[in-house]
């Protein structure tokens, strides 16, 4: 199963690649800057393999590539901006309720923009899980747009170069890099797992009977 999923995800890219070039590049990462739906980690890489490696083109071009993928990721990063910005603080806490992300996160993210401004724009462009976030607080906290859209730029150009330059470096080696990952994918798709069963038995700990164990032991704790 793991070797068609590879193999559809690397005939999906090189078909994009092939038609489009950077252009496919750069309308992967606006997508997925705005939806998170795409793996940019792979994108990227494989757009340094598939695109520089492979052709035997010089290495300075990394440079090239990643003005096309930062870019890209600045104008998905806009789309966010401007729906938080525009749709306010109702809209964003209504997705945060359903994605039952605690509200009291977004004021003090909201808190920090106001404080930092572009300076935790840019650091948070290169900063794995947050990267794809930072847009969110930016809108709330209406930072003028041309501040946010350079910050943005820099910091996911910095990102999408070193993932490119990877790419370039170790896309030949793409097979060993497969095997070792269906190597250990099942242990780490068991430890995913695990975690998140615990999580959710304590976040619904209070509905469901077998788990009252942990309220009461909690309870009994602070009364002693």
């Amino acid at each position: 199963m793991l070797d068609q999923i590879e193999a559809t995800i690397l005939s999906a890219l090189q078909t994009i690649f092939d038609q489009f070039g950077w252009v496919g590049v750069f309308g992967l990462m606006v997508l997925e800057n705005a939806t998170g739906v795409t793996p940019n980690e792979l994108i990227l890489t494989f757009a340094g393999w598939m695109l520089i490696e492979r052709h035997g083109i010089a290495p300075g071009f990394i440079l090239v590539g990643g003005l096309y993928a930062g870019f890209g990721s600045a104008v998905g990063a806009s789309i966010v901006y401007w729906v938080a910005r525009n749709g306010g603080r109702p809209m964003i806490e209504r997705f945060a309720k359903f994605f039952r992300i605690d509200l009291s996160l977004l004021s003090r993210a909201e808190d920090q923009m106001q404080k930092w401004g572009a300076w935790i724009i840019f650091a948070g462009r290169v900063l794995p899980g947050i990267r794809m976030l930072v847009s969110i607080p930016a809108g709330l906290a209406r930072i003028p747009f041309p501040k946010f859209f350079f910050a943005t730029f820099l910091g996911a150009y910095i990102w999408c170069t070193l993932f490119i330059g990877a790419g370039y470096l170790l896309g030949h080696e793409w097979m060993l890099i497969s095997d070792y990952i269906k190597k250990h994918i099942p242990l780490v798709m068991s430890l995913v797992v695990v975690a998140g069963g615990l999580y959710l038995a304590w976040h619904f700990r209070k509905r469901i009977p077998a788990l009252a164990w942990i309220k009461t032991k909690k309870l009994d704790n602070n009364e002693s």
